[in-house]
């Protein structure tokens, strides 16, 4: 009589443990997504997902998804390693920073598109913003409107990197736009027309240009209307979504 062979127990258990819950291995795990599905498709459930848990662990760590991306900017921004040049005047060594943080951006699949929505406040984005704030005020902008004068300049970085991220993410060319513009007759759009090299001329070039554009632009600037004493700012470097809402408010 054949015995029958016993299959071994395999207990569930014998799994590797999970590595422990922490918030730098959230954001960790959240940049790694990023870059992997896009902004659009990350979610604190696919973040718990991929480190094997509910959800619901993940709100002892970050309060929401806000503040996670909040978290994933200052964590990329600790690639940026300062100072990032000594030579130079104040306005090289500017754009030298800008330029860094533009690398940063474009560098990491899905940053920028993050960088145009969200304020990060820890300590590596915090210590970018004093590096600007520091040149621009060895430049002798007034102090206030160097506050202003950050908000523009970071907000043309990410801007340009999330326009060229999307076109490398895409494989767009500007050869329809080439071909629209260099066929535009002069009887219906003279400026264009007489302008066509122009308009397609600079390459890389267009970003330090427009960073020369603001400064200069800044260091000519108005002063800034007094803030009351007696009213706090509600938050800072507010976008046009204020100035949007301001505008309804007003009809």
């Amino acid at each position: 009589m054949n015995t029958p062979k016993a299959h071994p127990i395999v207990s569930r258990r014998n799994r590797p443990a999970k590595s422990p819950l922490s918030r730098e291995v959230i954001v960790t795990t959240a940049l790694a997504l990023l870059t992997q599905d896009g902004l659009s498709g990350l979610s604190l459930r696919k973040v718990a997902a991929a480190l094997d848990t509910g959800p619901a662990s993940l709100y002892v760590y970050v309060a929401n998804l806000a503040e996670l991306h909040a978290l994933m900017l200052d964590q990329a921004l600790g690639a940026l390693a300062f100072p990032i040049t000594q030579e130079g005047g104040w306005r090289d060594r500017l754009k030298a920073v800008l330029t860094a943080y533009l690398r940063v951006l474009y560098d990491g699949p899905g940053l920028a598109q993050l960088a145009l929505s969200t304020i990060p406040v820890g300590p590596h984005a915090l210590r970018l913003l004093e590096t600007l704030l520091d040149l621009l005020l060895e430049g002798g902008i007034d102090p206030a409107v160097a506050a202003w004068a950050v908000d523009l300049l970071t907000l043309h970085v990410a801007a340009v990197a999330a326009e060229q991220s999307v076109r490398r993410a895409q494989g767009a060319t500007f050869g329809p736009v080439t071909r629209a513009v260099e066929a535009a007759p002069a009887a219906d759009y003279p400026h264009i027309h007489a302008l066509r090299v122009e308009l397609l001329s600079g390459g890389s070039t267009r970003f330090g240009w427009g960073v020369d554009v603001l400064i200069n632009g800044v260091l000519h600037a108005p002063a800034l209307p007094p803030v009351p004493s007696a009213v706090a700012p509600s938050r800072v470097n507010p976008t046009a979504q204020d100035v949007l809402a301001q505008g309804e408010n007003d009809q």
